[in-house]
């Protein structure tokens, strides 16, 4: 009856894929099918309804907090804040290591928007028109953006990814940072090695582009718009609390919008709102977005899989895959165990959120200590679904850069950290 169950959602999620619809809908079907299950299964539908209400209180504060995302993203990209870490960024690439440049790049802006998908849409965007024009192979340049995007995703303190890990573990993200940090290290030092050996051999030719020029058709290009980012950083390594340091940042790119892109204060919210759009058309295919109206699909899809928490602890759903797990990390140590739950869940809920709650909901037993189980997440599920094609986590990215699947191959770091991981746990056992 329960693979039964399983089976009937995975087919709503895939069929959302395959007709390139939201997800939400295959969500919306999912949370029919598990709540039909749990009036099967002899419980009043006020008990399914509080199941539904508990799961959903575990990520309330991740819904919010993409909102915030929303609005951060939006200003940063009208303010000039963006445009101008793109162009001071931009004086380090060289042809002759283009391919090493667009991870380093690429990790550099995702750490500072703490999303792969804004990351990708921009610094991605650009990373990769800049490679074709110095004819570098697209393949191993979708790789290298792939992998640098999730960098930051992984570890940004306004990662909501890092912000969802710290939630469900209940542990506190700047100590998450600290240990996710150690972890990735050597993973991230022999990725920038294969990606400098990769683009010495396969270097490219050409000169970068002059955007600079672009961008000042469109906004004013000034040092102080890099001060909405300062901010983040500055307050983070203070270990302010994530909302007052997004908040912050917000006020400081509004203030930038009014003073030095001449904007007034109704236009401002407009693009809190609906986010940033450039008159230019060169420059809004590079910065465009942003804003509460591009976070309500996701904040919905976060909404509705954080439900499903709750009625499959209630119902008892996944206590069988959960007992397999169980047995399988007695002989591959229990971050193999979550290793296989995240291939698992990756590859049936196509995306990395519910991915993560799912390997949350099935492997919490496996790794008692909070903190610990709170890294082994880190380094497994939330690195292991960009890898899956059909996953929103790896198709959005790769789409938005017009990069092809074979990219995958190439995106050394998510293949490194979960393998360094494990032969770290495997000789510690």
């Amino acid at each position: 009856m329960e693979l039964v169950i399983l089976m009937l959602f995975c087919l709503a999620i895939i069929l959302c894929v395959i007709l390139n619809i939201s997800l939400v809908y295959g969500l919306l079907i999912g949370l029919f099918i598990f709540c039909a299950y749990g009036r099967h299964k002899g419980f009043a539908w006020r008990e399914i309804g509080t199941m539904l209400w508990s799961g959903f209180l575990t990520a309330k504060n991740i819904v919010i907090i993409f909102f915030f995302i929303g609005v951060l993203t939006a200003l940063w990209r009208a303010s000039g804040t963006i445009s101008v870490i793109i162009c001071y960024s931009l004086g380090l690439i060289k042809p002759q290591l283009i391919v090493l440049m667009a991870f380093l790049l690429n990790c550099l802006i995702s750490m500072l928007l703490g999303s792969s998908f804004a990351t990708s849409a921009t610094m991605g965007v650009i990373s990769m028109t800049l490679g074709n024009a110095m004819g570098a192979n697209p393949a191993l340049l979708g790789g290298a953006i792939l992998s640098g995007i999730y960098v930051g995703d992984r570890t940004s303190p306004i990662s909501t990814s890092a912000l969802l890990t710290s939630v469900l573990t209940e542990t506190n993200i700047y100590d998450n940072i600290k240990k996710m940090v150690r972890t990735a290290l050597w993973p991230f030092l022999l990725s920038c090695c294969l990606y400098g050996v990769v683009s010495f051999f396969l270097a490219g030719s050409g000169k970068v582009l002059d955007l600079a020029a672009v961008f000042s058709r469109e906004m004013v290009l000034h040092w102080s718009a890099i001060l909405p980012a300062l901010i983040i950083i500055i307050l983070a390594c203070f270990r302010v609390q994530v909302k007052l340091t997004m908040g912050v940042s917000i006020i400081a790119a509004g203030i930038l919008c009014n003073v030095l892109q001449h904007m007034d204060i109704l236009h401002i919210l407009q693009i809190c709102l609906t986010g940033y759009h450039a008159h230019d058309k060169e420059v809004a295919a590079l910065l465009n977005g942003g804003g509460i109206v591009s976070m309500l699909n996701v904040a919905a899809i976060i909404a509705i899989s954080s439900s499903y928490a709750g009625i499959f602890e209630g119902t008892g759903l996944l206590n069988n895959v959960q007992a397999f797990l169980e047995n399988l990390s007695k002989r591959i140590t229990p971050f193999g165990g979550i290793i296989v739950a995240s291939f698992f869940t990756a590859m049936v809920t196509c995306n990395q959120t519910l991915s993560t709650m799912l390997t949350h909901q099935l492997c919490h037993k496996l790794e008692p200590d909070q903190a610990t189980f709170a890294i082994s997440l880190e380094d497994s599920v939330i690195v292991i679904a960009p890898l899956i094609p059909w996953n929103i986590a790896c198709a959005v990215p790769l789409t938005n850069i017009s990069a092809p699947n074979s990219s995958i191959a190439f995106a050394f770091f998510l293949y490194l950290l979960p393998l360094f991981t494990f032969i770290r746990k495997l000789h510690k056992q």
